[in-house]
């Protein structure tokens, strides 16, 4: 029950930021949005954004793609279908209502999973992270658009005392990297690939991680997560 009425507050909260979202948020995600959507072509085919809102993002995605688009607000995908009928794009094949942490599609089912500025936004970010790589193929990657918080100092301070009212609105301001780097570690098959800082002021991060292959999990040895840089 406590998960169902923190999911229904998350909900609510960008119920309400839906009329306003595009104009508060879209300058500021702009260069993160492309960011997501360039890396997430370079392997193309079968995409899924979780989170998709009001469908911001959807108009970059190439038409070779096949979009599929899941939110936890019904009124911020009626702002995304209006975005679907207005531009003709004809290369999204399902805008639905889903949850983050619970979705309905079967294992293995995309190329890649988008996730921009959701993770932090969610209750239970690991069971969301955990979704986002039992619905992606083996081979295919993670892509994630995500606030990192300080941890110490000023900032780390102001954060958590924000966290009371942010949470309200719909997302976390305190929130370390570490939790991507432990997930990684311990989930089965997966990988961090890269972690690069975005603007503004680098409080924004895109990270990658890819769904490894059966055979090469099975070989594969601990390593030390990158910090800053690309692995290949």
């Amino acid at each position: 029950m406590a998960l169902q009425m923190q999911t229904e507050q998350v909900a609510n909260a960008y119920g309400r930021w839906a009329p306003v979202y595009d104009l508060v948020f879209g300058p500021v995600f702009r260069q993160g949005r492309r960011a997501a959507i360039d890396v997430a072509e370079q392997i193309g085919g079968r995409i899924l954004e979780v989170g998709v809102g009001t469908g911001i993002s959807l108009p970059g995605y190439g038409r070779a793609n096949r979009i599929t688009g899941v939110d936890i607000s019904e009124p911020m995908l009626d702002k995304a279908r209006e975005r679907v009928r207005a531009l003709r794009l004809d290369h999204i094949d399902q805008i639905a209502v889903m949850d983050a942490e619970n979705m309905d599609f079967a294992d293995d089912s995309f190329d890649v999973v988008v996730a921009q500025y959701v993770v932090t936004s969610v209750p239970n970010p690991e069971k969301a992270l955990d979704e986002f790589a039992r619905v992606v193929r083996p081979g295919g990657e993670i892509v994630i658009t995500t606030r990192v918080g300080a941890e110490r100092g000023l900032r780390g301070s102001i954060e958590k005392t924000l966290m009371p009212v942010t949470s309200r609105l719909g997302f976390r301001t305190e929130f370390a990297f570490s939790r991507y780097t432990d997930w990684a570690r311990t989930a089965a098959g997966i990988e961090l690939v890269e972690r690069r800082a975005l603007p503004p002021l680098g409080h924004f991060s895109l990270v990658r991680f890819r769904k490894l292959p059966a055979a090469q999990d099975m070989i594969r040895e601990p390593m030390p997560a990158p910090a800053n840089e690309v692995v290949q």
